[in-house]
């Protein structure tokens, strides 16, 4: 369900699961390049960990088509719209009138940046679209409203590998990279 095709990595078949660092990481700065396909839906996961049904779950930098995918319009506030981290904090409105806009079917750019103390960025085309911290009390009570509330700890784990979702819709990944901080 995945392959590479012409220096891209594309999953291409529902149910092909996602693919998983085997390496754990604490402090880093990831970059990567997305591509999501119309009414597409997937994600970048980090500090993953196993849910009690065994399924995986982390913080998410969200990778959706914002117009057509139902899941747009669902959470607060734009919580799960592209660069938002997943159900707990939408990203910033983008400077209108500029070619960032994410659109599926094109090109984008996401960054993400985790420090040491626990400082997060999403970065999404060259534009800074949120930062958090974790395990402040901002970050406990969104999990808490969120549909994470019961899986104890949350996003809070000190290091854990990054994930790249299938969720069943074509998707393209290129140019990534990562260092740790």
């Amino acid at each position: 369900g995945w392959k590479i095709e012409n220096g891209e990595l594309v999953v291409f078949e529902p149910k092909a699961g996602s693919i998983v660092t085997k390496e754990e990481f604490a402090a880093f700065e990831l970059q990567l390049e997305f591509c999501v396909s119309e009414v597409g839906n997937s994600g970048v996961k980090y500090f993953v960990s196993k849910d009690a049904k065994g399924e995986p779950v982390g913080l998410e930098f969200q990778l959706l088509d914002d117009e057509r995918h139902p899941d747009a319009k669902l959470g607060v506030d734009g919580n799960r719209t592209t660069g938002s981290l997943y159900d707990l904090i939408p990203r910033k409105k983008l400077p209108s009138g500029a070619a960032i806009e994410p659109k599926a079917g094109e090109w984008h750019h996401a960054r993400i940046v985790v420090t040491p103390a626990g400082h997060v960025e999403h970065w999404l085309n060259g534009i800074k679209v949120l930062e958090y911290e974790r395990g402040s009390p901002d970050f406990v009570a969104r999990v808490a409203r969120s549909k994470f509330a019961k899986i104890p700890g949350f996003g809070l784990a000190a290091k854990g590998p990054i994930l790249l979702q299938e969720h069943g819709d074509v998707v393209r990944f290129r140019s990534i990279k990562i260092r740790k901080l």
